[in-house]
């Protein structure tokens, strides 16, 4: 299908957006939000800045923009994994610094990505932090999630067979099957909170785009789950009222209402907090 298919007609949305999506609007809501809260972090961080990142779109609310992509593939053993970036040393303000960056998909893809909303100064974001990097299931979310694993488990593609019409009573059946995980959250302080989805949208547009094909897997696609907003706990498909605002198949932030489209990837620039030395 090309990139040009449309939404069914209650959405009216397009499935993914290449490249810059909104330009200068864009860029200009993402950078005020965040310069905004960055003036109350320490003069003596590292590795912040101008960031540009993937996100899944932020279509309603308050929400300066989208939630973060994390970048996924499918192990040799099924397990599903998020991409970390390698670690480089740059210089930064005169002094040499480790970043997370690496070139994938035509794009540079950045630890800095998630160094918003407080997330800058947990050690699981720090770029030589040690993980596995797979999912972790996180369990009460969804029924067929805490049928399945414990909490901690790794979320395995065999118990996503039934993607392609699972349904939980919230928007239409078949848009995709999601897991609340966890992510290079094992053995720290503090949790990275993230949702895996697997979907056909998914598999249908990584035909077409280059990043999409690099960072997606057999249908699955994840983002940090954490809101733009006031850093609450957004959930995929898991309220009726989600309906009320135009996601009832998207993620919603029962806090204030943000709502965002995670079959829309866009480009969107903001400052990313630097992180404690």
């Amino acid at each position: 299908m090309s990139m040009s298919d449309k939404y069914p007609a209650e959405s009216g949305r397009r499935r993914f957006v290449k490249g810059v999506v909104g330009g200068a609007a864009l860029a200009g809501v993402g950078a005020t939000g965040s310069v905004t809260v960055n003036t109350l972090t320490t003069a003596g961080g590292v590795g912040g800045g101008q960031t540009t990142a993937m996100t899944i779109a932020k279509v309603t609310g308050p929400a300066p923009r989208g939630l973060p992509q994390i970048p996924v593939r499918v192990t040799d053993e099924g397990y599903i994994e998020g991409i970390w970036p390698e670690v480089q040393t740059i210089e930064q303000n005169g002094v040499e610094i480790e970043v997370a960056q690496e070139e994938l998909g035509g794009r540079t893809y950045s630890g800095a990505w998630f160094q918003y909303c407080g997330v800058e100064s947990q050690e699981n974001v720090a770029p030589n932090f040690e993980s596995d990097n797979l999912f972790r299931a996180e369990t009460g979310q969804y029924e067929w999630q805490d049928d399945t694993y414990e909490s901690g488990d790794r979320i395995h593609v065999d118990d996503f067979e039934n993607y392609d019409t699972w349904g939980n009573g919230v928007g239409n059946d078949g848009v995709g099957k999601p897991a609340a995980v966890t992510w290079r959250s094992e053995d720290a302080d503090s949790t990275l909170n993230a949702t895996v989805i697997r979907s056909t949208r998914i598999e249908e547009a990584a035909q077409e785009d280059e990043w999409i094909q690099a960072s997606t897997d057999q249908g699955f696609m994840a983002y940090l789950n954490v809101c733009t907003h006031f850093c609450c706990i957004p959930g995929y498909k898991q309220l009726e009222e989600s309906s009320r605002y135009g996601v009832g198949d998207g993620t919603y932030c029962v806090c204030h209402q943000s709502g965002y489209d995670p079959f829309t990837l866009e480009q969107a620039l903001f400052v990313a907090r630097p992180r404690p030395e």
